[in-house]
């Protein structure tokens, strides 16, 4: 039973309700405004009715606009001037001056802009409501010598909780009865179970593997490891800072400063200098045209739609254009072990036979490993499939809870497991070789009969075959890269010589994880994070940039991040790269380019050569256009083969 209670899931639900119908309204507005938006156009350049196309565009503003003119004047009168109060001044001036239909879809553009932006926020929030539902809501717990279910709200600390094969801890505690092994995965990033017997610690949200356990609950439900990790995300989330655009700052002053520029134009030559009012006016209103900041507001939209269509086409998911600017910034790229630089599924390695007799032992390994579902077994059954051995039948099966396996082949028993199974039956280990592979960050199977250890098979997690070549093109790049996981010392350490980090970090637990990241940032150091798992959801939420890997990734992992790699192509990191220096470089001259012909056409509004027609034919759609077509540029670029290409 998971049943989430009303106080869990009422206000995440509300929340994710109310986004969920505004989001709905807006796109019906987005709808409506453009197939007005199409009629005025109709009207104006086929039917060359002018009032109609007026008057329909007039409606676009006031069906798309809305919500843009209220938040800039509300801003305004706050002291505030944004682009919202922008975008509201250049359409109304626009139709002042008889140019309806170009400030209508100004207006329509900046709103479908707005809309994209809101979304991409929106999906972040469901990060809390999916990190509540990794642990269950209910516990088994102890009254009067027998267990009842309750909620795990209700649950006090010192209460037993009975936990059974296959079942999901619903609490923090410690066992005071039985043994398992543990699949912690999705709090440590752990790709191997772990053992834990009377004493040990366990944690709500792991899995028990295979055996019975009682549970003394040493934390409430508001205390556990996944209440922590959920308040670290909150936290971190909090303290990003919400940094304003750039054109928002340059609005604060562009948009007063034309405004009174263009009042002035109009107002103080006539009275001051007795010219004709008809000809200043005229100038003024053409000075408002070229305040119209189309180009200026459109140079990073464009440019950042133009980033998220090449980012969509290579199996990225970029959930802002703030965080793509930010990728140019990064000088450290933090990565989590499992399921991110390895492929998080173990293989064997090596197997050694000390007998001479590989394919008939393995035969029995098999068919003993066949007969059970722990990771290991996996993969040693995997390995027995590519070798084509087939598995022996076993006429006994017994599971020595984190030791091994037990099972009668022909009627001799045979053993296979780690060194605890064979020193409990007495038998000498081979300490020097299993420290060996163990300092290589190999896991060692022993495999014998009940006299003497026949032979060894090393297992290690998969290492994903595009890491190294990443691994080298950031360090060309002059890009840092560490690892930090929960793993132990020699599996990451193996993993750094493989793959030439630059420094790792081990056995972290999510919050150690995030002091790793956050001694960086607090240096002024930009960092990105790529990982996969609950446990890197709070180092993901803290970045600068957060990257999750999209196919294996957990809900909140990819809830989390700032960017999902959907393809689970570690590549694609180099991709993104690529994307971020190209879109930042041309935003720049997007912006640059067009106040340099605003500054240029205000110059000769004012010598008095430049008519209405040059400011809005060229000064204003002419500079956009340029500018969507410079934008265009960023969605070319392509990954092929491993390798980024630009067509």
């Amino acid at each position: 039973m998971n049943v989430f209670c009303e106080l869990c899931e009422s206000s995440a639900i509300q929340e994710e309700e109310s986004d969920l119908a505004e989001r709905k309204r807006n796109l019906k507005l987005i709808v409506i405004s453009t197939i007005l938006m199409i009629l005025s156009l109709v009207s104006e350049f086929m039917f060359q009715s002018f009032f109609w196309s007026q008057a329909l565009a007039a409606v676009v503003v006031v069906v798309s606009g809305y919500q843009v003119m209220k938040k800039g004047i509300l801003r305004l009168l706050k002291k505030r001037v944004t682009i919202n109060f922008l975008m509201t001044v250049a359409t109304i001036g626009a139709f002042f001056i008889g140019h309806g239909g170009e400030g209508a879809s100004l207006m329509l553009l900046y709103f479908i802009a707005e809309f994209l932006e809101d979304y991409a926020k929106d999906r972040s929030k469901k990060s809390i409501t999916s990190l509540m539902k990794i642990a269950p809501n209910t516990a088994m717990v102890k009254r009067d010598d027998e267990f009842v279910e309750i909620h795990t709200h209700d649950v006090k600390i010192d209460d037993i909780i009975r936990v059974k094969h296959g079942e999901t801890i619903p609490i923090d505690g410690v066992i005071i009865k039985g043994s398992s092994t543990i699949n912690e995965a999705s709090l440590t990033g752990e790709s191997l179970p772990v053992y834990k017997n009377v004493g040990d610690e366990v944690f709500a949200g792991t899995i028990n593997q295979d055996g019975y356990m009682e549970i003394k609950a040493t934390k409430t439900s508001d205390q556990t490891f996944i209440a922590k990790i959920k308040t670290l995300i909150e936290g971190a989330k909090n303290r990003k800072s919400k940094t304003e655009k750039f054109i928002d700052e340059f609005a604060k002053y562009y948009t007063p400063i034309m405004i009174l520029l263009a009042i002035s134009v109009m107002v103080l030559p006539p009275i001051l200098l007795g010219f004709p009012f008809e000809s200043w006016i005229y100038r003024g209103l053409t000075l408002l045209v070229i305040s119209c900041p189309c180009a200026l507001a459109l140079a990073t939209p464009v440019s950042t739609f133009s980033a998220l269509n090449s980012g969509s086409k290579n199996g990225i998911l970029i959930k802002g254009g703030k965080y793509i600017e930010e990728m140019k910034k990064i000088q450290i790229v933090a990565f989590d072990k499992t399921g991110t630089l390895t492929e998080g599924s173990l293989e064997v390695k090596d197997v050694l036979s000390f007998d001479g007799a590989l394919d008939n032992w393995f035969g029995i390994v098999c068919g003993l490993e066949s007969m059970s579902e722990h990771p290991i077994s996996k993969a040693i059954v995997q390995e027995a499939k590519k070798r084509n051995i087939e598995p022996l039948p076993i006429s006994t099966f017994k599971t020595i809870t984190g030791k091994g396996i037990i099972g009668k082949y022909d009627g001799e028993e045979f053993y296979v497991g780690n060194k605890s199974l064979f020193q409990e039956i007495g038998m000498e280990v081979l300490e020097d070789e299993l420290n060996k592979y163990a300092k290589e960050g190999k896991t060692v199977v022993l495999f014998g009969n009940a006299s003497k250890i026949l032979g060894m098979i090393t297992l290690r997690d998969k290492i994903r075959e595009e890491s190294k070549d990443v691994i080298k093109e950031l360090k060309k790049r002059k890009i840092k890269t560490i690892l930090i996981s929960g793993d132990n010392e020699n599996t990451v350490k193996s993993v750094q010589k493989a793959l030439n980090i630059d420094e790792i970090y081990y056995e972290l637990k999510p919050d150690e994880k995030q002091e790793v990241l956050q001694d960086y940032i607090s240096r002024g150091i930009k960092v990105a994070m790529v990982g996969d798992g609950v446990n890197d959801a709070p180092s993901l939420a803290l970045a600068n940039v957060g990257i999750a890997m999209g196919g294996i990734g957990s809900d909140v992992s990819l809830e989390t991040a700032d960017i999902i790699l959907m393809k689970d192509d570690l590549r694609n990191l180099i991709t993104l790269f690529d994307i971020s220096n190209k879109t930042v470089t041309i935003t720049k001259q997007n912006i640059f380019f067009s106040i340099s012909v605003k500054l240029l056409f205000v110059v000769l509004t004012f010598l008095g050569l430049m008519t209405l027609y040059l400011a809005v034919g060229i000064g204003d759609l002419g500079v956009t256009l340029l500018v969507i077509l410079n934008a265009y540029r960023i969605s070319r670029i392509r990954k092929k083969n491993g390798r980024k290409e630009r067509k």
